[in-house]
């Protein structure tokens, strides 16, 4: 089967096209390396049945038609910074949903049998109910959960119209190796600047769910292979953890990997509730079980040791 990935050489994009080749798989992989680098491709440069192509899904001229000649398509292209979404929306807008439609668009044309996007937890904004399950409503607080909750609908809706089949992945904090942004990334560049304070935005109590990168691969790629076999033509998934971490957690969980005592934590809230920026969800914890249930997948990791796990790996590439 031949498929495409787009944000190839982003983070969660690269594991997923290493995972794909492993496993058999023809990849074309798309990126335009706006935020993504092909060091992240090192590995899979090397595999048989990859192709890379640079490319900008906001730049129709630059795609190859022969690009989308697949039989599914990956979206995970998109700009992730949560933060900067609330500074500059028309990006936001854009890089995530323009991109999307075109994506959409040629997957129509050229006959693609399955459409997985990658979504967010941001999508349900504040959540009413916790742990959030899929039949949530949707109240993003971001432009980027809007952008991603308009992403939804638009591929729900060329489900509906044109017969594309749809899967929507809501993915919580995916954390691992070659993230380059994201609260773990933050707290040790700046305690490598200064290791007697770190600012933590927000009050520190934020508390949400991490899910380290090879259980989010696991399961993108178990629910991939069960729509493929499936009569259904929409499906959603949350793909997080059973359990959630305060930031304050994880600033000593930090800490302590990089071997540093009395660090003085300077909290820098952006709001009257203790937010680390306008949008900022404050608490998150996916209602796994759907997943659970209909394919039988369940973390390896918990939230905490997938942060332990991270920071380590960070630590170490850092200054190894």
């Amino acid at each position: 089967m031949r498929v495409l990935v787009t944000g190839a050489a982003g983070f969660i994009g690269s594991f997923l096209v290493e995972r794909l080749l492993g496993l058999g798989y023809s990849v074309v992989g798309l990126d335009n390396l706006s935020s993504g680098s092909l060091d992240n491709l090192s590995k899979a440069m090397g595999m048989p049945g990859f192709r890379f192509v640079r490319a900008d899904l906001l730049d129709p001229s630059s795609l190859d038609e022969d690009l989308f000649r697949v039989d599914a398509i990956f979206h995970m292209a998109a700009n992730p910074e949560v933060r900067h979404s609330t500074r500059d929306p028309l990006d936001h807008y854009h890089q995530n949903l323009t991109a999307t439609m075109n994506a959409l668009e040629r997957a129509r044309r050229f006959g693609a049998r399955l459409f997985v996007f990658a979504s967010s937890s941001t999508v349900y904004g504040d959540a009413a109910i916790i742990p959030t399950p899929e039949d949530h409503p949707l109240r993003p607080i971001s432009v980027y959960g809007a952008t991603k909750a308009a992403g939804e609908i638009l591929c729900q809706t060329y489900s509906r119209l044109y017969g594309l089949k749809c899967l929507v992945l809501r993915y919580a904090n995916i954390i691992g190796p070659r993230l380059k942004h994201g609260v773990i990334y933050d707290f040790i560049n700046k305690l490598r600047s200064n290791s007697e304070e770190l600012e933590i935005l927000g009050d520190g109590s934020q508390r949400k769910s991490y899910l380290y990168i090879d259980d989010a691969v696991d399961a993108t790629i178990k629910a991939f292979e069960k729509m493929l076999d499936s009569d259904d033509a929409e499906e959603v998934y949350n793909i997080g953890n059973k359990d959630w971490v305060t930031v304050i957690e994880i600033a000593d969980i930090v800490t302590k990997a990089m071997g540093l005592r009395g660090v003085r934590y300077r909290f820098s809230p952006a709001t009257p509730d203790g937010r680390g920026w306008p949008g900022d969800v404050k608490l998150m914890l996916l209602d796994i079980s759907r997943l659970e249930k209909r394919i039988g997948w369940i973390p390896s990791l918990s939230s905490r040791d997938a942060v332990r796990r991270t920071a380590a790996e960070m630590i170490s590439n850092a200054y190894g």
